[in-house]
């Protein structure tokens, strides 16, 4: 328990430097001491002195937009530990159940549709799409018997329908102009970050982290099979449908706000057992505080590496992901050796 609360207490060091850092970072000339003024000014303290345009550059541009990646990043990286331990699946992410695909057709639907008449934003959309397609995932997954392997298979489909509903929507209905930016979105995007994102996402963020750390000792059960779990006294279909829901309810509150981000739900799960070990107790805080930490850098690095364009910052997890993922797969080759 020590330990596990001393590594917590380093990562949460690492990730609050990281977005100080992170925020310093662009063309505008802001330094560390910028941003600790501003956010102290901003929660009540002393006025921080910076020009309004400064103090707008930190406090409504920089600082949601890096705290939303952080959150997103610690999230996403939840989800695919707690994916992986429960289908038992090394390569099972947070959008496995389709709720990202369901995401895209939602946004797409509000943007090149017009449904919802503006009442509807492009967030709003994605959420009910991703929800849409969980709840038929589930309807699939329960008419097909519930196994864990018709889970899986009930997410594949519903991914793909989705992902076909999504293509023909564009392909009929949207000009260049419209394309051009539903692409930018589906691939992952942070540049439209507001406060209201961060809120949303991190409360979900909260909600799950609680449900998920309760359901810790369970989760280390289902490493053995479900017929284990079950003589160990587990629920294994309440259990499932618990942690099932509360993922995708969380992927879907992400990717309503940031876009399809793919390869931390996948990579960084894997990074933190090689780093803590597989119990759920140590591995859920070490992939959320790794998640956070990736994803923030990266995010960085995709708004500042072809300034003054922009790089969807799921491009760069994906360049980033696909090395990182094949060391650690190497890793552990060597490691079963």
């Amino acid at each position: 328990m020590t330990a596990t609360l001393s590594r917590t207490a380093v990562g949460l060091v690492i990730l609050v430097l990281s977005v100080a850092l992170a925020i310093t970072v662009g063309p505008a000339d802001i330094g560390i001491v910028d941003v600790w003024s501003a956010v102290a000014s901003h929660l009540g303290g002393d006025a921080s002195g910076l020009t309004p345009i400064r103090d707008g550059i930190v406090w409504n541009l920089r600082l949601p937009r890096t705290l939303l990646a952080a959150v997103c990043g610690a999230g996403l990286a939840v989800c695919g530990a707690v994916m992986q331990s429960l289908l038992r699946n090394p390569l099972a992410d947070p959008f496995v159940l389709g709720v990202s695909s369901g995401a895209s057709t939602g946004a797409v639907v509000v943007v090149v549709l017009g449904v919802g008449g503006g009442a509807l934003s492009i967030s709003g959309g994605a959420f009910v799409g991703a929800v849409v397609s969980f709840a038929l995932m589930l309807v699939l997954s329960h008419t097909l018997g519930g196994t864990t392997d018709r889970v899986v298979l009930s997410g594949v489909a519903a991914m793909q329908l989705f992902s076909a509903l999504t293509s023909f929507v564009v392909v009929t209905s949207a000009d260049a102009e419209t394309t051009r930016g539903v692409l930018f979105w589906l691939l992952g995007s942070l540049s439209g970050a507001g406060w209201a994102d961060v809120r949303l996402c991190l409360v979900a963020l909260a909600l799950c982290l609680v449900v998920c750390l309760g359901h810790g000792r369970t989760l280390d059960a289902f490493a053995f099979g479900q017929d284990a779990a079950a003589t160990l006294g587990v629920n294994v279909a309440r259990t499932r449908l618990v942690l099932l829901t509360v993922t995708a309810l969380l992927t879907a509150a992400l990717v309503s706000s940031a876009g399809a981000i793919g390869f931390v739900g996948l990579v960084l799960p894997h990074a933190a057992r090689a780093l803590v070990g597989p119990g759920h107790g140590r591995l859920l805080p070490a992939a959320a505080l790794g998640g956070a930490v990736f994803l923030v850098w990266i995010d960085t690095f995709a708004r500042t590496v072809l300034e003054p364009q922009e790089v969807p910052v799921g491009v760069m997890t994906s360049l980033v992901g696909v090395p990182a993922f094949v060391l650690v797969l190497y890793r552990a080759r060597k490691a079963t050796s």
